[in-house]
């Protein structure tokens, strides 16, 4: 009787010490997450006018170049894997990391070399790359980006949260990134074309 209270004993005290281990542990964790960066201000925040103008171009993205009087070159073309688009009569331009205005005075400047005397050429976007949700909403995945999209936009489209949602703070990670940022979610947090939004769990 004595070797087995006195064994109880023990493992009480163990079964203490594990339990006071667990709960330091998820305190430590929980306010390492409390207290991470949470990005509540910037370019996400504030209204989108230079969203396309300054929109850098990559596979996944459509677009149209209008050259003026040649209807046989005009057309909508997608950006390919390896980053170009390819063109009537003078094939190939880089797109990838190029501003839309930037392919069309590129194109312009191919046209010149020998093919056109006076080219003009208007360009568009005129289908974004996808952008991505994953997490806690009800049908994760990829889907199409408008103009001036934000994520209670993107969470709309992905069904909305589950319960388990955290709806105060969202990571998200733009296209070429290796890390996510936290933001603050408010109704005018902005999402960009490529992006992966990630729905994270709330802690109570």
């Amino acid at each position: 009787m004595g070797h087995d209270a006195t064994d109880l004993g023990m493992f009480r005290g163990l079964m203490s010490l594990r339990t006071i281990a667990l709960s330091a542990l998820f305190l430590l964790v929980s306010a390492c997450a409390s207290t991470g960066t949470v990005v509540s201000t910037g370019d996400r925040y504030a209204p989108t006018t230079a969203e396309v103008s300054d929109y850098e171009l990559d596979t996944g993205d459509k677009i149209r170049l209008t050259v003026y009087n040649e209807a046989a070159l005009s057309g909508e073309f997608n950006v390919k894997p390896d980053g170009m688009v390819s063109l009537p009569l003078i094939g190939n331009i880089l797109a990838r990391g190029q501003t839309i205005d930037a392919v069309a005075r590129a194109a312009e400047a191919r046209f010149a070399d020998g093919y056109l005397r006076t080219p003009q050429v208007a360009a568009e976007v005129v289908e974004f790359r996808p952008f991505f949700i994953l997490g806690e909403v009800a049908t994760p995945g990829s889907y199409p980006y408008s103009v001036g999209l934000t994520v209670n936009d993107a969470v709309a489209l992905a069904k909305g949260f589950t319960p388990r949602a955290n709806k105060d703070v969202i990571g998200i990670r733009r296209k070429g990134a290796t890390e996510e940022i936290n933001y603050a979610l408010t109704p005018n947090l902005h999402v960009y074309p490529g992006d992966t939004i990630l729905i994270g769990e709330r802690f109570f």
